[in-house]
């Protein structure tokens, strides 16, 4: 498994990362176990998830144990509400409160990467940042990132940063994958002044990019966009579905499989550090974890981006 910089922090992360949002509703605790004992027999050493997953830091707290030293691993905090419909946010309050929670769940004295999950327009990002470059100061976090941030946010935080002595965001995570390019417009001069650290979500459109899916048909049972309906609503435009088949057409053709194409293709791009790809099952685990491998040539890429400028 090939392993890359976090960002401009010195961690090494593989290059194709676990999310661990299905534990806990998709996988159960012993599901759960396998799923990372899969990933982890297959190179994976880089784990994310979220205060926000349910139980999964729980799960992942449990199952780790003495190869919680061997892993990197990224949870988040700032969601809008809790489950309880409580307000959660990136205050100096609510921070100093998530994080000991974090801890606590994943069993761990420190986290390599904590992430603010969303915006939170009611908390100016000075606060947020001086919260957590607190929390790297006294050991209990190594790095930071943020998460579904605009351009012009992510912008503020890094002059922010850089004018007070902060600690910065070193990484990014967003949804990036070959049907969804927006972020790139977006973010991509930032991740390059600023050397930061890419995590992709949904590297496979939830699912549209596994092939499992067609035009016109129900999704399988068991499958996200069967499950959480909601998750459907970007891929209801039928030019998404004629390009993910334009696609598989083109990896097969090269004797590749969609998936990847995808996972190989989001490998390619600029500050790209780990894919993050959720499994419900030992077997996707593994099969995540041996999709990047594809290094595709510059002609390639080039009819690539031709196929889909337009996402």
């Amino acid at each position: 498994m090939e392993l890359r910089n976090l960002g401009k922090t010195g961690i090494k992360v593989s290059i194709v990362g676990l999310g661990c949002n299905n534990f806990g509703w998709k996988a159960d605790l012993e599901g759960s176990r396998s799923i990372i004992d899969a990933a982890l027999a297959n190179g994976i050493n880089f784990l994310d998830t979220s205060d926000s997953y349910g139980p999964s830091e729980d799960f992942i707290g449990e199952v780790l144990g003495a190869r919680r030293k061997d892993i990197v691993l990224a949870t988040k905090f700032g969601s809008p509400l809790d489950e309880e419909g409580k307000k959660k946010g990136a205050s100096r309050a609510y921070i100093a409160q998530a994080v000991e929670s974090s801890l606590k769940r994943l069993k761990t004295d420190w986290i390599d990467l904590y992430q603010l999950h969303f915006p939170d327009p009611e908390t100016p990002i000075e606060e947020t940042l001086r919260a957590l470059d607190d929390l790297v100061r006294q050991g209990k976090v190594r790095a930071i990132g943020c998460s579904n941030l605009t351009g012009a946010m992510l912008r503020e935080a890094m002059t922010v940063a850089a004018d007070n002595g902060l600690t910065p965001f070193a990484t990014t995570q967003n949804e990036y994958n070959l049907l969804f390019r927006g972020m790139e417009a977006e973010l991509g001069d930032l991740i390059v002044e600023h050397g930061l650290g890419v995590l992709p979500y949904f590297p496979l459109a939830n699912g549209v990019l596994t092939g499992k899916y067609k035009p016109g048909q129900p999704a399988p049972a068991g499958a996200r966009l069967a499950d959480a309906p909601a998750f459907f609503d970007p891929y209801k435009d039928p030019a998404k579905w004629e390009l993910a088949a334009r696609l598989e057409m083109f990896a097969v053709e090269r004797g590749h499989s969609l998936i990847e194409l995808a996972f190989s293709w989001l490998a390619a791009q600029p500050g790209v550090a780990s894919i993050i790809a959720g499994a419900s099952r030992p077997e996707q685990a593994a099969q995540n974890a041996g999709a990047a491998g594809w290094k595709l040539s510059a002609t390639e890429l080039a009819e690539i981006d031709r196929m889909t400028a337009a996402a």
